[in-house]
């Protein structure tokens, strides 16, 4: 999840749960560890445990707070400890701040736990200090409290209070004595609370400062909501609502979604209602009661929520009252004049609104999608859906036009409405402009410039936003004529068409019924020009809203339906995320209801060339007539975030008040369909790329010919309607698929255990799994000796799972075999066909590797991975269904004489007997060339596939027809010639034996090694000298590999020296040049000019790994790196053995040699394009 830096007096970051946790541990530990010696006095020795509290807790603040005991008496005594800002010491390493200088964030009372905080707050000494510094923590060291200065009359203002335990004998006993419990329980919320007040004293004129201290009284809030597991008195609210944005809240999430909707709206309602009420109110003496919120908020809709939560009734139970004290106590501190000043600028409210979410409820903020679109970003599709208007739809006006109703279906908190209104304005001012023209803004955000919203917050941020905006025209709303804005809180994807039966009421809450009501009306009324926003990437789990899954089965018509049908062959296809909901919608509405109009998002980029969409992008290509797509990039699993010239390509969404963005690439489309249809549509496409990008699309708007900066896209069946231009070379569709080349094809074996099943050790797997399989072994102890082997999910049912496999099935250890995880990483797995075991054990495959000799071509269906290098593999064993990027498809050379489709296909095998896995087509092929018999030995089995691996080992062929490798399964051309298919298959035998770990490679890996092969990979000390294996030596340490999310492994940076060859070096590269008759020059651009020295840790390394041999990915995997990351030693959790170490070794002379074998590759394929097989002849 997103995460940022704050300036002013908010927290670097929001704290993390496991941060909260582990700070209040300490702390409660510490006092129990001090009290168990049972000296001391009842307050003194627990002096240093409460500053190292604060001081935790204070250092991730900014700017940082400190916690000093006992402090100088500055006139009013001495406090037992005070809380200073980091600008208050003269030096960072300073341990007493610079003289006279007072606590700015408080003194402190501290007291034994016997003390009632109350009472203390109430001491002289306490109104003394409160005169010197205007706020004291008062604590007993398991009730804080914080106190303010107030008016004489009453010297002591209690703030907030939190407390730890109900008494001293509850603290010491149940809380102090079991810190971890006691942590896991309040943890959170008690470490919000000591940040809270270590920054009760910060000024306050920031809104995002704000913001961060209502998102932190909202997760109190929550935090006490979800303490109830059940809100009976709410149930009337939470039918209503799941009436009213026609979904249900269902499960533990959605529950939550629930839980925290309402939570959001009685926050957001006193918000909305404070910023209202300065307008009324804007002396800085008025003060803000939140009991009066209701009689502030003008849209019916927000004001009945709010009241009906915000009953007695409701928030006694809730213990509310108290945290809304608190609100009203902050808002009420906030310098108004300064912080609306800053409200009312540009984007202020998003920047409002940004931080409080994030900060109060991340998780659902990212499932929701919820991200703040950058202006550059709302700026451009605002402009082009103009320009569009004007020149398309012949609106000269564009969106000025009265009669262009707009829709934002899902505004969020306004961004895209309010940049509508600006662009009226501007437009309207150039005609001249007169004294109606804010007149004419309101009634346009009225009533033809419309926003759903489905989550509270934005929706009340929206209302406003526009309000705000509207107000800087001269044109407030009116409250007393019950003016709002056209932003409805609704559900975007439902109640578009009547119901079939009688339409449900809400009786309770008639202002509700107005809001739905009035949403459905623009929904099935209005007449929608267009549609544009930023649509929620992901679907959120717990709220089924059964009106929107029906939304894209269009789209997946025909998509798992054979080819030979008129299918398009699809398996496997995700179209889940829930923008392409949106998508559909948006299609529906302007093709198949308006009739013409402009639809403009910004999304996940995946439905540009993703097979899964094919059928989407067939109806918009029937549907619409001109389609622009700015590519925005920024993905981190096709492209890691990377130009094409490996130079940072962040997130689009990736701001100065959201670094990390979002993980996935985004694009931006204008779509429009015009009233006379196009002869054809025209998809015109282009990429932006880098740190500027979203400068360089806003300024794109100002070129002349905005047309000329795209490349015209040429969508067809054979390219699966692609929106993206394509390199391929004109004869690749005459080509015959991988597929097509064999009658059978399997996965690799699915474990989804998190590596229960493999390891990179035998005896580590034969041990748990001994465990696993012993019946005298209880769950619990084989849960302890490896988690993961009693997980639960992805078809496996954990202790249910292991009682039927116990009866079912005994452990044979000779199931234990070597395993490509990934290509050349070799490792062990329990490979029996049981299934739930593995979660997918692809038992037919399983079969075929028991046939003597087997091998299997193994290639994927598409690419996800911008750079691939070959999606090709060969290997001798099954391998994993990741071992390559886009899924491992196994085609095994044999196939067992009962394998489905097999029998009848030919006549030259015996049905007994395992036969070759080539289809009627590739025989009649082999047939035209001489070749009569292909079953009749394994060389001549294997000719099309060692084929096949040859081309797919050049890189002419991966760079000519880049594009349509990547979209589907490779095409491979065949030669027209027996000699020229025998030649390239003996070119593929040799790439074949560098790919065989399970065998040495004379002249690379064994024998007598060439000598430039002699000087790549060897490991090497740092300055000289033996390696000692039985110290660090051979610990991998350098950082290239890390635990992410869920503990998958994740690549780091490592440490690589980049280097040009040295003497010895040189001379090798020049013999091997002489030895093979090729120019130097050729071997040197081969290789790269440079090398790099790979390291271990600080003292050990790989020495000369050529840079072509390090860069060198197959199958979407950077070879060495992607190796070495899954050996960090945190991982591992060892340092490498000795043939581990030199494994590196082999695997660089083999890339080596692959690489130099590339020239030949590349000849053969051009002999073989050039005097290809015509494929229909046979097909």
């Amino acid at each position: 999840m997103a995460r940022r830096n704050t300036t002013g007096p908010a927290a670097a970051e929001t704290t993390s749960a496991a941060f909260a946790r582990s700070v209040t541990e300490a702390y409660l530990s510490e006092l129990h560890n001090i009290r168990s010696t049972g000296a001391g006095v009842p307050e003194i020795p627990y002096y240093p445990a409460l500053a190292n509290l604060f001081n935790a807790v204070g250092k991730t603040l900014k700017p940082k707070v400190r916690c000093i005991i006992s402090i100088q008496n500055q006139g009013a005594g001495i406090p037992d400890g005070g809380l200073f800002t980091a600008d208050q010491f003269q030096k960072q390493a300073d341990s007493t701040p610079a003289r006279g200088q007072l606590p700015s964030r408080g003194a402190m009372e501290v007291k034994g736990t016997r003390e009632d905080v109350a009472r203390i707050a109430q001491t002289e000494q306490v109104k003394k200090y409160l005169e010197r510094y205007g706020i004291v923590i008062v604590t007993n060291l398991r009730d804080f409290l914080i106190v303010e200065r107030g008016p004489a009359q009453q010297p002591v203002v209690a703030r907030e209070l939190f407390s730890l335990a109900d008494d001293e004998e509850d603290f010491w006993r149940n809380k102090a004595a079991h810190p971890r419990a006691t942590a896991q329980q309040c943890g959170e919320r008690f470490i919000e609370f000591i940040k809270r007040a270590c920054l009760h004293n910060a000024p306050l004129t920031n809104p995002k400062d704000v913001a961060w201290f209502l998102a932190s009284y909202a997760r109190d809030a929550l935090a006490r909501v979800e303490g109830h597991r059940q809100l009976p008195a709410l149930q009337g609210v939470r039918t209503a609502l799941e009436q009213a944005l026609g979904m249900r809240f269902t499960e533990e999430k959605g529950e939550h979604f629930f839980r925290s909707s309402l939570v959001q709206t009685i926050f957001y309602g006193v918000f909305s209602a404070w910023v209202l009420w300065h307008r009324e109110n804007p002396g800085p003496r008025a003060r803000f009661d939140w009991r009066n919120a209701a009689w502030t908020l003008h849209v019916p809709f927000i004001r009945t929520i709010y009241e009906e939560l915000a009953k007695p009734s409701r928030l006694g139970p809730l213990n509310l009252v108290e945290v809304l004290e608190w609100v009203a106590g902050v808002l009420n501190r906030v310098d108004r004049a300064e912080f609306f000043g800053r409200f009312q600028e540009e984007h202020a409210v998003q920047y409002f609104y940004e931080p409080f979410l994030e900060a109060y409820d991340p998780d659902l903020r990212k499932e929701m999608g919820v991200w703040f679109t950058p202006p550059e970003i709302v700026k451009y599709q605002v402009a082009r859906v103009d320009t569009v208007l004007r020149e398309e739809l012949e609106l000269p006006d564009g969106l000025a036009d009265p009669n262009v109703i707009i829709l934002d279906l899902c505004c969020g908190t306004g961004a895209y409405l309010v940049e509508v209104i600006h662009r009226i304005a501007e437009t309207l001012r150039d005609k001249g402009g007169d004294a109606l023209l804010a007149s004419d803004l309101k009634k346009a955000a009225m009533e033809r410039v419309f926003g759903f919203e489905i989550l509270p917050a934005p929706f009340v941020v929206s209302h406003l936003q526009l309000g705000l905006m509207l107000q800087t025209q001269g044109t407030p709303l009116s409250h007393q004529e019950g003016e709002r804005v056209g932003v409805y809180l609704t559900n975007a994807l439902t109640g578009w068409e009547p119901p079939r039966g009688v339409k449900a009421t809400l009786p309770l809450y008639p202002e509700l019924q107005e809001e739905r009501d009035a949403a459905e009306e623009v929904k099935r009324k209005k007449k929608i020009l267009v549609i544009l926003g930023n649509p929620p990437y992901n679907a959120f789990a717990g709220v089924s809203p059964e009106e929107e899954q029906g939304l894209v089965e269009l789209y997946k018509k025909d998509l798992n339906t054979p080819v030979q049908a008129g299918g398009w062959g699809i398996r496997k296809f995700n179209l889940d995320d829930l923008y392409i909901r949106f998508f559909r919608l948006a299609e529906r509405r302007i093709a198949e209801m308006t009739g013409k109009g402009v639809v403009s998002f910004i999304s996940n980029f995946s439905y540009l060339g993703d097979p899964s969409f094919v059928v989407m992008r067939q109806r918009f290509l029937g549907e619409f007539d001109k389609l622009w797509l700015d590519c925005m990039n920024g993905d981190s699993r096709e492209t890691g975030k990377l130009t094409p010239e490996g130079r940072p390509d962040p997130s689009v969404f990736s701001t100065e008040y959201n670094r990390e963005g979002i993980r996935v690439g985004t694009a931006v489309c204008v779509i429009v369909r015009k009233t006379k249809r196009e002869k054809a549509p025209t998809v015109r496409f282009r990429h932006f790329w880098g740190v500027s990008k979203r400068a360089d699309l806003l300024t794109s708007l100002d070129a002349r010919n905005f047309d000329k900066a795209y490349t015209r896209a040429t969508p067809s069946r054979q390219n699966r309607y692609s929106f993206r231009p394509e390199e391929v070379a004109k004869q690749y569709q005459l080509w015959p698929l991988v597929p097509e080349l064999g009658i059978a094809h399997f996965n690799g074996p699915v474990e989804r255990r998190a590596g229960a099943l493999i390891s990179i050790d035998p005896q580590p797997l034969l041990e748990r799994l001994r465990a696993y399989f012993n019946k005298e072994v209880s769950n619990s102890e084989v849960a302890a000796h490896y988690a993961s082997l009693m997980m639960t999910g992805n078809r496996i049912v954990g202790p249910e799972a292991r009682k039927k496999l116990l009866r079912e099935h005994i452990f044979d250890s000779s199931f234990i075999v070597r395993y490509p995880f990934k290509v050349f990483d070799i490792r062990w797995a329990y490979l029996a066909n049981i299934r739930p075991l593995f979660s997918e054990p692809s038992p037919d495959l399983l079969k075929h590797a028991m046939l003597a000799s087997n091998h299997f071509f193994i290639t994927r269906d598409t690419a996800d991975k911008a750079k691939e290098g070959p999606p090709f593999y060969f290997a001798p064993i099954v391998c994993d269904y990741d071992c390559i990027s886009g899924h491992a498809r196994h085609f095994p050379i044999l196939l067992k004489a009962d394998t489905n489709g097999a029998p009848g296909e030919n006549g030259f095998f015996d049905n007994e007997q395992p036969h070759v896995n080539l289809s009627k087509a590739a025989r009649a092929y082999l047939a035209k060339l001489g070749i009569k018999d292909p079953d009749k030995d394994m060389k001549t089995a294997s000719l099309i596939w060692l084929h096949a691996l040859a081309i797919g080992y050049s890189p002419a062929y991966l760079t000519d027809n880049t594009d349509g490798i990547r979209r589907d399964w490779p095409r491979i051309p065949l030669p027209d010639s027996r000699k020229a298919l025998e030649a390239s298959a003996a070119l593929g035998e040799k790439v074949a034996a560098l790919l065989d770990t399970e065998k040495e490679v004379r002249g690379v890996t064994t024998g007598r090694i060439s000598p430039l092969f002699r000087t790549i990979g060897n490991i090497a000390k740092v300055g000289g000298g033996a390696i000692n294996p039985s110290s660090d030596d051979l610990a991998v340490t350098a950082g290239w590999g890390y635990a992410g999310k869920e503990g998958v492994t994740m690549p780091g940076k490592g440490r690589g020296v980049v280097r040009p060859y040295d003497g010895t070096e040189k001379r090798a590269i020049s013999a091997a040049a002489k030895a093979r008759r090729m120019p130097l020059r050729t071997i040197v651009e081969l290789l790269k000019p440079e090398t790099a020295d790979v390291y271990l840790n600080d003292a050990v390394f790989w020495r000369n790994i050529p840079a072509e041999v390090w860069n060198f990915h197959i199958g979407g995997y950077q070879v060495i790196k992607k190796w070495l990351s899954y050996r960090e030693r945190n991982l591992l959790g060892r340092n490498l053995k000795p043939e581990e170490a030199r494994e590196v070794t082999g695997i660089a002379r083999r890339i080596a040699a692959l690489v130099l074998l590339q020239p030949d590759l590349d000849e053969n394929y051009r002999r073989v394009k050039d005097s290809t097989y015509p494929w229909t002849a046979v097909s």
